[in-house]
């Protein structure tokens, strides 16, 4: 009989980031303890966008885990938002353009003003570098959908993580990770995630790989 082992790979986010609606790129988020997806409360320029990647190199250079069919992936997020506990949809998208964090800091969703290599609502690098369309350039079809309430963690997984991990292991180049947008469509829906600056490792984005391994 032949027993077939399934092996799961944590890998921490490699960087995050907020972006923060401003028609002119003025403000960002890249280095916060939180990311946050959503609307605020504000009269204008409430939408909040968070932007994640995991760094797959060293699982698909090596060899160890790569060769070995994916079963699943999830992409695990703990909601550090206490107030607001309303269910709303949240989607996962795979981002078509490179962006780097930036140092820019604030525990609050209102960012602070944009800084050298910051990803902006127009910006994928603080000043000279833009997305193709403001608030970022991802595929319009979501990877994953899940309903975010109250604090606590929340898996997203479905086929679409599962195709956009296959295909970043076969073409690494391609990897910039994944948007998270919330509901945009009212004020006050705006969550805040624990980011991979957050001061509790436990609360910080994680990607889980599960493999098929050999016999």
């Amino acid at each position: 009989m032949i027993l077939a082992l399934a092996a799961v790979v944590a890998i921490t986010a490699q960087r995050d980031a907020t972006l923060v609606e401003h028609p002119d790129g003025a403000l960002a988020n890249g280095a916060g303890s939180a990311i946050f997806a959503g609307r605020t409360n504000s009269a204008d320029n409430s939408v909040r966008r968070a932007l994640v990647r995991f760094d797959l190199a060293p699982e698909s250079s090596e060899g160890r885990l790569a060769p070995a069919p994916v079963e699943r992936v999830s992409v695990v997020l703990t909601n550090i938002t206490g107030s607001n506990v309303s269910p709303r949809e949240y989607r996962l998208h795979r981002l078509l353009a490179d962006w780097s964090e930036g140092a820019s800091a604030t525990s609050g969703g209102g960012g602070v003003p944009s800084g050298t290599g910051d990803a902006t609502w127009l910006h994928t690098s603080y000043p000279g570098s833009f997305w193709m369309h403001n608030g970022a350039q991802f595929d319009g079809e979501p990877s994953a959908r899940l309903v975010v309430q109250g604090p606590g963690v929340y898996r997203f997984e479905g086929d679409g993580l599962l195709r956009d991990v296959a295909l970043w292991i076969r073409e690494p180049g391609r990897n910039f990770g994944w948007i998270l947008i919330g509901d945009e469509s009212g004020p006050q829906t705006v969550r805040a995630f624990a980011s991979r600056e957050n001061p509790d490792p436990s609360l910080r984005p994680v990607l889980e790989i599960r493999y098929q391994s050999g016999p």
